[in-house]
């Protein structure tokens, strides 16, 4: 977990110090954080909130980008599906890309341990306290520093899901869901509200699905 940690630094930053600039509370950030703890949901709302949209709209914006979190959840169901209710909450409550991806990871591997899911948490607290220490850096800088928000800071998270992603490329259905989606999200940019996140994800998903179909049909 600690080189995704490292690459959320900088999103956790700029989003605290973007957060003092649009005028939202120094609580209400740190709230924030706490709460919703998804940064593409909250840099998405704290935009909207200070334009004056209104909640509902706020709300369901970023229910829909944060969508492609089911996909994670269907993902991790088959290890975690016979664990405890308050488990499963938990999980689901820290369950953010980085976690996901170490996750799984550590799922994949064959050895019969039965405690990954504390593996799971002890990655996701990590990121969690990361995301909450780095937000309040970003309020103090937003502070002290009048033209933080122009550092360039965003482009580590770019970097970082690439990391994300590339070493789970190892089959032809897995770069189909990869390229799909990549290409998808580029045509699918200008739709409102982040759909093209959500159409993207989908896409990729059933370009995915399709060639494993395929492919299993042919070793048949």
């Amino acid at each position: 977990m600690f080189p995704l940690v490292v690459g959320a630094t900088p999103f956790g930053i700029l989003f605290g110090t973007l957060a003092v600039k649009s005028g939202l509370s120094i609580a209400g950030t740190l709230a924030m954080s706490a709460f919703v703890f998804a940064g593409s949901a909250q840099f998405i709302s704290l935009g909207l909130l200070a334009v004056g949209t209104p909640l509902p709209l706020i709300l369901l914006t970023t229910l829909v980008v944060n969508l492609r979190h089911l996909l994670y959840a269907i993902g991790l169901l088959p290890y975690v599906g016979k664990l405890a209710h308050r488990w499963r909450l938990a999980m689901g409550f820290w369950l953010t890309d980085e976690s996901f991806a170490v996750a799984i990871a550590r799922y994949y591997q064959s050895d019969p341990s039965p405690y990954k899911h504390w593996y799971y948490l002890g990655a996701a607290l990590f990121m969690y306290g990361n995301w909450q220490f780095w937000t309040a850096i970003g309020i103090w800088l937003g502070q002290q520093l009048p033209d933080a928000t122009q550092w360039g800071l965003d482009f580590a998270m770019s970097v970082t899901f690439i990391g994300m992603v590339v070493p789970y490329v190892i089959t032809v259905p897995m770069l189909m869901t990869v390229l799909v989606a990549g290409v998808t999200a580029l045509l699918a940019h200008s739709l409102p509200h982040q759909l093209g996140l959500l159409v993207a994800a989908l896409a990729g998903v059933a370009a995915g699905f399709a060639v494993e179909q395929f492919f299993s049909q042919e070793t048949k």
